[in-house]
């Protein structure tokens, strides 16, 4: 991963630096206006939709891991999960 669409909560030097130990560049989305009712943000559907897809596995949805690392697993199997659904879906002949 080397972009991550962030809001507005990790601008400063702190967040950018931790990224940037990662390699990863971040581009905070920001209100331009004043913002009155309903405002779509540019990119945040990437981000609504990644915690959808993450939320089908029940696995995910309560903290049940006592290690970091075991809850890092869950989650790169589950995306490597819906990697493959997509793969299988886009190769099958139609």
């Amino acid at each position: 991963m080397e972009l991550a669409y962030v809001d507005q909560g990790y601008t400063g030097e702190a967040a950018e630096q931790a990224a940037a130990e990662h390699g990863i560049r971040l581009d905070v989305v920001k209100h331009t206006e004043a913002k009155h009712g309903f405002v779509l943000l540019p990119r945040r559907w990437v981000v609504e939709r990644s915690f959808a897809w993450a939320a089908r596995f029940r696995r995910l949805a309560r903290g049940y891991e006592r290690l970091a690392a075991t809850l890092g697993a869950f989650h790169f199997l589950a995306c490597a999960c819906l990697m493959l659904a997509n793969l299988v879906r886009l190769l099958a002949p139609s």
